[in-house]
Order: C-alpha cells, then structure tokens, then sequence
C-alpha cells in the first residue's frame, strides 16, 4: 500500500528536482541575490510548540497587564514574496501573523511590524546571504514599538553610523559557500546610541563582559559581523543611560532578531534588560518583580516562536 511516508519521498524528490536550480543545501537561491529558507509546511510539534509559547505570552500578559508586548518578525520571504523563486514551499506567516492580531490584547500589546516593513520594502531590511534582518529593518520595527506606546522615535540622524562589510552569513554557511553568494557579500549596518555604547553582559560561565552595544567588527570574520550587535547572544545583559534618571526600565526577552533592536530603545529607559531565553535560566517574572520593570518587549523571529526545540526554554522563562 502506498501510504503517507512513501508519499512524502515521492514530493519530496519531485520538489527537489523542481527546485534544483533555484535552491542549494536547502536555501532557496530567489531574485535579487536574495535568500530564503524553504519551508514545506508547519509540522505537528511546531504547531503545539507556538501554541504553548504564545499561551506562556498570555499568561504573562495577564500576571502583568499593560506592559507586556509582543513583536513578531516575519522572514524576508514575507516581505519579499516576489523574490522566491515560482511555487517555492513556504509557511504562511502573513496568515500567523493576521491570527495574532486578531486576538486582540490577549498577548499584551501586539505590534505588527509587517506593514511598515512592507512599506519600506525598496530599502536594505534584510541580509541576502543571512536569516536576520537588518539593523534598518529593526530600526523600522523599534518605530512602530514607539508609536504603540505612545513616544517620539528617535531619528536615525542622532545615531552614529558605522558599516561592517563582507558579511557572509548563515544562508552562505547552508549553502556550502555557495560561489554566487560569495561575489554578492552583505553590509552590516550598526546605529551607535546618542547616550551610551556600554553594556554588561553576564556570559554562560557567570563572568561579567564589559563590552559596546555596537562593538567594531572590523576585524571579526566575515560570518560574525552580525555579532558586532549587543556582544551577541549572552544570557542576560544589562544597559544604562547616564542622561536618564526616571528609573523607567525594560527587558527585551529575545533570541538574535532582538540584537539588532536593542539599541534603539536605549535613549527611552534609565535601564534595559536584554534576556536571551535559550541561554538564560531565570525567571522573567521574577526579574520584573525585582527590579520594578515597566516594560517587558518580547522580540523574535516567527520561526523561533514555533520552534520545538525552543518551547521548554521560552516556556521556563515566561513562567
């Protein structure tokens, strides 16, 4: 009997000869030497694994009404869709994205980047040869945050600009360095705070980093210049600005989508709290509890939220 797996094989090697032009090592090579991560569909476990991380968002949401926010961010290919290669297997993260929305305040304060980076399409939002956006893309979405709690975003004019170039990515890694990619190498665009370049960072091993919010990645390798954000991706991380003495605070809880936001709220708050939860093993609402925290900013890629590998982490945290 031909049943289900030998069906799936029998798509799958279709698929894959369909595609085997416009993809390598499972990245879809699209127009505009741009990138993306093919995706056939949601599988069961990703299914219960969003469900359980947004219900551990509402719980929080609901321990903490009104300083809970949840920021969503969609893959280029949401973005981008007439970039993918024709037929290309993608997940409908516009529909995910549209399914949050319409549950109102449930998840806190839900700001739906999507539009504005829509709108803002023509500009570098996202790296060709990497999964993460880029600083502007984050810049975009951090103008959005400020609109929905109701203060003026600072203008990118007051930011330092500095650029990293030869970033190659983790798409050129999935590739196997794919030649193509090579000869159309990304920029890293960093935006230093007006305040303060400083940040604390406690590492795995318990150490204390002292290191820049935008540190010169120069020299670094032409896969880690991503890493030129918030000293990467530490469990937990501390900012404070010097020019603020309200004792307004927040906490970004994220994974690396978040480091290339992070800066951009460091001009609203005495103190930011930077919380990687597959790193971390605190407790958000211990830490919000202790230190009187305001704000609690949750800051991922869609495909993070739905991970299954990631549900225990975020879950433990949240709780």
């Amino acid at each position: 009997v031909f049943g289900r797996d030998q069906w799936i094989s029998l798509q799958s090697a279709a698929e894959t000869t369909l595609f085997q032009k416009t993809q390598s090592g499972g990245i879809l090579l699209g127009r505009e030497h741009m990138m993306f991560a093919r995706h056939y569909s949601i599988l069961k476990n990703e299914e219960k694994g969003m469900a359980k991380n947004l219900a551990a968002v509402q719980s929080l949401a609901q321990r903490y009404p009104g300083r809970v926010n949840l920021m969503l961010v969609p893959s280029a290919s949401v973005v981008y869709p007439e970039n993918i290669p024709a037929g290309a297997p993608q997940i409908d993260e516009k529909g995910i994205l549209e399914g949050v929305a319409a549950q109102g305040e449930a998840y806190g304060r839900f700001i739906d980047v999507l539009p504005a980076l829509t709108e803002h399409k023509g500009e570098y939002l996202y790296y060709r040869t990497d999964h993460h956006w880029t600083a502007l893309g984050a810049y975009y979405a951090y103008e959005e945050f400020a609109k929905a709690k109701g203060v003026k975003p600072l203008p990118l004019s007051k930011y330092e600009k500095v650029d990293f170039p030869d970033f190659l990515g983790s798409f050129y890694a999935d590739t196997e360095k794919n030649p193509a990619l090579e000869q159309n190498p990304d920029v890293v665009e960093a935006y230093i705070p007006p305040d303060t370049n400083d940040i604390t960072c406690t590492q795995s091993d318990g150490s204390i980093l002292e290191w820049k919010i935008v540190y010169d990645a120069t020299d670094y390798s032409s896969s880690l210049k991503y890493n030129c954000f918030i000293g990467g991706d530490q469990p937990i991380s501390v900012i404070h600005n010097p020019n603020k003495k309200d004792g307004s605070s927040c906490v970004v809880v994220k994974e690396s989508f978040g480091n290339a936001f992070v800066p951009f709220l460091v001009s609203h708050y005495q103190t930011v709290y930077v919380v990687d939860y597959r790193y971390w093993e605190g407790s958000i609402s211990q830490l919000v509890a202790e230190k009187g925290i305001q704000d609690v900013i949750l800051c991922n890629n869609i495909s993070a939220t739905r991970s299954g590998a990631l549900v225990d982490a975020m879950g433990t945290v949240l709780y």
